[in-house]
């Protein structure tokens, strides 16, 4: 699944290129350090052996074959309100750290970072999970490996879908559909981000950040599932 979470960066103060990275990971890290202690309590309790297994799911069985699956999962992923959310979300953060796209600081500004960021959202889903996705036989879905492995095994994986996609068939193979989509998505944007934010280094970052940042958001889809059972459903 296509980031909904993308990270703006600024060419003026270098460590507010990756505030929003650290964000994620601090974030992460604290969800992750009670799944690891129960993971961790369970093992010396004897009960791992019996814990249940979340296998990837079986593409033979599922298939996502036809152009039209992708057109209707893009449909789907663009107009889920995460899309929004994570809109909202860029456009907060590239307010108050003045980074690209550098529309400025007023309310007019923050209107067109909003604008921005579902534009680019959705032009990442179009190109990469529609467009490289159709034309290469690629599967965009991401497919958790669930419970029953280690944290860290399940944090690496998660990870490493930036560069590693099921096709139709079920192998493995290069993330085009990420890699390329966010090339496409980056050069889409100089059409509507401001001169400052379309100079040949921004556009490297850009897209440097994009490849990244959706390994890291799919971290939400892996552990959501965990949180949700393991603590608000206790806690409820």
């Amino acid at each position: 699944m296509r980031s909904a979470i993308m990270v703006p960066i600024t060419l003026s103060f270098a460590p507010l290129r990756y505030m929003k990275t650290a964000a994620l990971l601090t974030a992460i890290f604290c969800l992750g350090v009670p799944l690891f202690a129960q993971d961790f309590g369970t093992s010396l309790s004897g009960g791992a052996a019996s814990a249940p297994v979340d296998p990837v799911p079986d593409l033979q069985s599922a298939p996502m074959a036809g152009t039209r699956e992708k057109w209707n999962n893009f449909v789907r992923e663009t107009a889920s309100p995460l899309t929004f959310g994570g809109g909202a979300f860029n456009a907060t953060f590239s307010q108050v750290t003045n980074t690209d796209p550098q529309y400025g600081v007023t309310g007019v500004a923050y209107a067109e970072r909003f604008a921005a960021s579902i534009a680019d959202i959705a032009s990442q889903n179009f190109f990469g999970d529609f467009v490289v996705a159709s034309v290469l036989h690629e599967d965009p879905r991401y497919y958790r490996k669930g419970t029953g492995h280690s944290f860290w095994s399940r944090v690496g994986y998660t990870v490493s879908r930036a560069l590693v996609i099921r096709q139709d068939n079920g192998a493995n193979t290069f993330n085009f559909d990420n890699v390329v989509g966010s090339a496409l998505s980056t050069g889409f944007s100089n059409i509507y981000y401001p001169p400052p934010s379309r100079t040949g280094k921004a556009m490297a970052m850009h897209f440097g950040v994009d490849v990244a940042d959706n390994g890291f958001v799919n971290l939400a889809p892996e552990f959501w599932p965990d949180f949700r059972d393991k603590v608000l459903r206790r806690h409820h």
